[in-house]
């Protein structure tokens, strides 16, 4: 909140500063009391250029006119509120208040107004529909540069939806504080400054746990800088944290404080937004492994007594193993850490204590320590006598035919960690949340308003026609939005299928022109090399080519509005042997078809390049774009087994790559029947439906009567097939669903499969967990929510193929 109020001082100083020059040029100021003249004070160079233009709602009142009138609010005070211009100007902001309003918060801008005085308040006010909303609001004068009090300016920030959320993040904020004043590890958060050249030369303390206190024993250092506190601390220091702050890299290292005579192993991580260049930093105390892993070197040499002293002394895990994973010696820490006598330990495999999801890193490792590599780093869960298991950070040397290995216990820090990343998963599915909400609210707005009009009596007949258009509209509309978040999620049921990229990109190009309009060039290239021995390569990938057409014209939808309508959009085809480091990924070694999309348009500012896939992230204005497009993009790549990475320099426009894995072979095009006619007469075909939706159940049944199909109605897949083996007239068709307590409507498909051959199976489904994994298992699939034309039409197709496999 104390950002957002900085934020908005700023902006009215910068308004302030603006008024004041413009005053400065101007010989003389006429002003006339008449409301008419609000219109044109409001229009004035003096307001647009410097409030018009921000997506902060701002208003501006002149105390030199009757009651303070209200003489400008720019469009995003309009929205918040509800009204218009000519409803707000002339008024006094009194209007917008109500029974929910603070007397004491009104008498405190009606003091500070009267005294000409800055003020902050947080107010209740109330939309034009009635429902309030939480405002913190900003009032200070504006004064001419004789001293006159030329108007009282006025920024608003909607803030009930952290007030909301406040008591939400309480519970989690407790759980947060009690485990980070609890664990051992030190913990800090702290807020870096850079010098004019980018360079990070101090940091200052804003929150640090006991832990932290204990390991410095510097006292109070909430609110001071480092340099205060410790000035030798190590250059290196500064050099990492500035990285992790500008970059977003979180970095582990180990490193020695000077001052402090001590050595730690540095987790940094940065938080909150790019802009505040914090850094969370989790600090371990390995003074005393370091010391043991210095003694450890020392003893396995020449076995003195020292190397016994600290073998028994340290509270980290010491062991002697040998490249075949037998321990030959162990120390007492691992009594003390995990309950298990030396004797027990001694002559066993390390496979027996490691976590199964932890064994083949450590394998890999264990591989690395026999080739002579030097083992940093490695955090496992070791299993203890008790049943239980606890992190533990291997770093290990080897020597000759075994290996000297020291373990910490990090389990503290391992749930510190999972904590942060819970914060931001929340935060995630926040805003994953309020934008599926805020999507269909709209869409059920229209469909609620339509439903209303159709029920007036005598409505003549185009009316109602357009409001029956408008609803099977909106419900189009909702179809695509679902689709697109579970292509997100990577829950979309796919129809892949072997096919030629190439000429996929010629399809989708030659609607590209009408897409992008007639002032961006278009260009396409494609080439996928050649072969060793000179043969042409193709561009064959097995994926759904349906949503492949969709991901391109997102791609190049987005590169159109980056441009503005004017440029030059390039589309690229070429194999690629690997998919570059992207996010947390390695490099993937492989065979993949690369489609690229660049564009010249702004470029994506690095800040926001890391979050362009998520969700209902938009940096496009309201009504401009819902955020989905390049979720369909992710989540279709990650689905067929590809990737998308984006590469972009601010003003130079940006390019996004579409990773596919490359097939062998050629796409097998099947012999199409020709399309029923829409909603086809049934001919008394008879369909057994198994819905156990009784509303769908009843909608499916009486639509397909009204088409002169004999239907018979059931709710599960056992009533299903008693009814197959029942009835004395065979069914011609069975329409079930997929999603069905007991068995669903794939089992149910395969039962029907195996024992009547002869009768092809449609299923209907919104979402399945099993299709979305396993695919259709080679059933016709009627998506939901379908339209009476789609069900008769895949009905019709399914009988006169007369087999419900492909």
């Amino acid at each position: 909140m104390d950002d957002a109020l900085d934020r908005l001082r700023q902006q009215e100083h910068e308004l302030r500063a603006e008024i004041a020059r413009l005053e400065a040029e101007r010989d003389s100021r006429v002003r006339a009391p008449a409301v008419g003249q609000f219109t044109s004070a409001a229009g004035s160079e003096l307001l647009f250029t410097a409030a018009e233009k921000t997506r902060m709602p701002m208003i501006i009142t002149d105390p030199n006119l009757p009651d303070n009138p209200i003489v400008f609010a720019n469009r995003a005070f309009q929205e918040l509120c509800g009204y218009g211009a000519d409803a707000l100007l002339g008024r006094n902001c009194r209007f917008l208040q109500g029974s929910g309003t603070d007397p004491a918060e009104v008498a405190r801008v009606r003091d500070a107004i009267a005294a000409r005085r800055d003020v902050v308040v947080e107010i209740i006010n109330y939309h034009r529909d009635g429902t309030p909303f939480r405002n913190e609001l900003y009032v200070s004068p504006v004064y001419a540069p004789d001293g006159r009090l030329l108007y009282f300016f006025g920024s608003q920030l909607d803030v009930t939806r952290f007030r909301t959320e406040e008591g939400k993040l309480a519970e989690s904020e407790a759980r947060y504080r009690t485990l980070f004043d609890a664990i051992d590890a030190g913990f800090c958060i702290v807020e870096m400054r850079f010098d004019a050249g980018g360079r990070a030369v101090d940091y200052r303390f804003l929150e640090v746990n006991p832990a932290f206190e204990r390991q410095a024993g510097l006292g109070a250092v909430v609110g001071r800088w480092v340099s205060e506190v410790i000035p030798g601390l190590e250059p290196s220091w500064l050099e990492i944290y500035g990285t992790v702050a500008l970059t977003g890299r979180p970095s582990r290292f180990e490193s020695g404080a000077v001052a402090l005579g001590r050595w730690f192993d540095v987790h940094a991580l940065r938080v909150g937004e790019p802009v505040q260049h914090r850094v969370a930093i989790l600090f371990n105390d390995i003074t005393e492994r370091r010391e043991a892993e210095t003694l450890l070197r020392a003893t396995a040499r020449d076995r003195t007594v020292e190397r016994d002293l600290v073998w028994r002394a340290s509270r980290d895990l010491l062991v002697i193993c040998g490249f075949d994973g037998i321990y030959r010696s162990v120390n007492p820490a691992w009594t003390g850490m995990l309950g298990w006598p030396g004797e027990r330990v001694r002559g066993t495999s390390f496979a027996e204590y490691v976590h199964p999801d932890d064994l083949p890193a450590a394998t890999v490792a264990m591989k690395g320590l026999s080739a002579g590599e030097i083992l940093e780093n490695l955090d496992v869960r070791m299993r203890t006598a008790d049943g239980e298991w606890r992190w533990v950070s291997w770093n290990a040397i080897p020597q000759d035919d075994h290996f000297y290995a020291a373990g910490r216990d990090v389990t503290e820090r391992k749930a510190l960690e999972e904590q942060l990343r819970q914060s931001q998963k929340l935060e995630a599915v926040g805003q994953l949340t309020g934008g599926v909400a805020h999507d269909f609210n709209n869409l059920l707005t229209v469909i609620k308003s339509s439903t209303d009009l159709l029920k007036r009596p005598d409505l003549p007949e185009d009316r109602r026609q357009r409001y029956i258009g408008a609803i099977s509209d909106t419900v189009s509309r909702a179809a695509k939005l679902t689709g697109q978040l579970l292509a997100f999620a990577r829950r979309q049921a796919l129809s892949p299928e072997v096919f030629d990229v190439a000429r996929g990109v010629a399809s989708v190009a030659d609607m590209v022109g009408t897409l992008t309009g007639a002032r961006i060039q278009v260009e396409t290239d494609v080439d996928p090399g050649r072969a060793a021995d000179g043969t042409p390569l193709t561009c064959f990938v097995d994926a759904d080519p349906s949503q492949f057409d969709t991901a391109l014209v997102n791609m190049v939808v987005n590169a159109r509005d980056a441009m503005d309508g004017e440029g030059r959009l390039a589309i690229r085809v070429r194999r690629a042997l690997a998919v570059p480091a992207v996010r947390t990924h390695p490099q993937v070694r492989g065979d993949f078809v690369a489609v690229s999309v660049s564009d010249t348009g702004s470029g994506i500012p690095p800040e926001v390049l890391d979050r362009i896939f998520e969700p209902f992230f938009t940096t496009k204005g309201v009504g401009q774009g819902t955020g989905l497009g390049l979720s369909q993009v992710f989540g279709f790549a990650k689905q067929s087994g590809g990737e998308v990475v984006v590469e972009s320099t601010p003003g130079q426009g940006a390019t996004f790559t579409l990773y596919l894995p490359r097939v062998a072979g050629s796409s097998v095009p099947q012999a199409e029947l020709p399309e029923p006619a829409v909603l086809a007469d049934g001919h008394g075909t008879r369909v057994l439906v198994v819905e156990d939706n009784l509303e769908v159940g009843a909608f499916a049944t009486q639509a397909l009567q009204e088409l002169d199909y004999d239907t018979h109605w059931v709710t599960d897949a056992e009533q299903a097939l008693d009814a197959l083996r029942q009835t004395a007239t065979p069914f011609d068709i069975v329409f079930s669903d997929v999603v069905m307590p007991g068995m669903n409507g794939i089992e149910l498909g395969h039962a029907i499969r195996r024992d009547w051959p002869d009768v092809p199976v449609v299923l209907a489904s919104g979402y399945s967990h099993v299709i979305a994994e396993q695919g259709t298992h080679g059933f016709e699939l009627l998506r939901k929510p379908y339209s009476v034309e789609d069900l008769s039409r895949i009905l019709r197709r399914a009988v006169e193929r007369g087999t419900g496999a492909t």
